[in-house]
């Protein structure tokens, strides 16, 4: 898959204020400051395109890009099909500076748009691979698998450590998740950097979206 375009289309403060649901769409959500704009830039190849800040919980609207990419229709075949899907921006979970109240609201408004956002495919989940496991990620992941929400999960930031330690923060994060889970979900290892997974990340986002 190559994406050829990507434009943001529109910030909505809840689910039924989004775009209608008439495309496949891939969320992005994580922990405050786990590089999520740096990789929606990477994976869409615009590096404006999700604007990052350092300072955390800065995303507080679900906000939507429109991408149109582009595949080879068959092995050998020289023509392409274009297919355009959605791209959602969540707001962050965890530390942020921000009053309860507006918390509680973002809760709320994730939860929603999670549960009853019909046109979901996968939501990616963003772990940051050089923090061993957070208790928090474990509980929203939990939370998924209680909402049926299919997910994926992706480490951030690989290249700001040293691959051992990638390797070990992954592997205790991984085992962890069997203690609860039968089957683990799909992971990658990604780099905003350095462009790692991005490849995998779209070769698993043409798949899933053919059903």
């Amino acid at each position: 898959m190559n994406i050829i375009a990507a434009s943001f289309l529109i910030s909505s403060p809840d689910w039924a204020k989004c775009p209608a649901p008439d495309k496949p769409e891939f969320a992005f959500i994580g922990r405050s400051n786990v590089g999520k704009s740096s990789l929606i830039n990477m994976l869409c190849n615009k590096q404006q395109l999700a604007k990052t800040s350092a300072t955390p919980g800065k995303t507080q609207l679900i906000n939507h890009f429109l991408i149109e990419s582009e595949e080879q229709q068959s092995a050998g075949s020289s023509r392409k099909q274009r297919t355009h899907w959605y791209l959602a921006d969540l707001p962050g979970y965890g530390y942020a500076k921000v009053a309860q109240g507006k918390r509680r609201q973002w809760k709320q408004m994730i939860e929603q748009y999670l549960r009853k956002r019909e046109n979901i495919i996968t939501v990616f989940v963003l772990i940051d691979a050089r923090l061993r496991p957070q208790r928090i990620d474990i509980e929203f992941i939990r939370s998924l698998g209680e909402w049926e929400v299919p997910f994926a999960l992706v480490f951030t930031k690989s290249d700001k450590t040293t691959q051992r330690e990638v390797s070990t923060n992954i592997k205790e994060f991984l085992n962890l998740l069997r203690e609860e889970w039968e089957f683990l979900p799909p992971h990658f290892v990604t780099s905003a950097v350095k462009q790692r997974g991005r490849k995998e990340l779209l070769e698993f986002i043409k798949e899933t979206m053919k059903g």
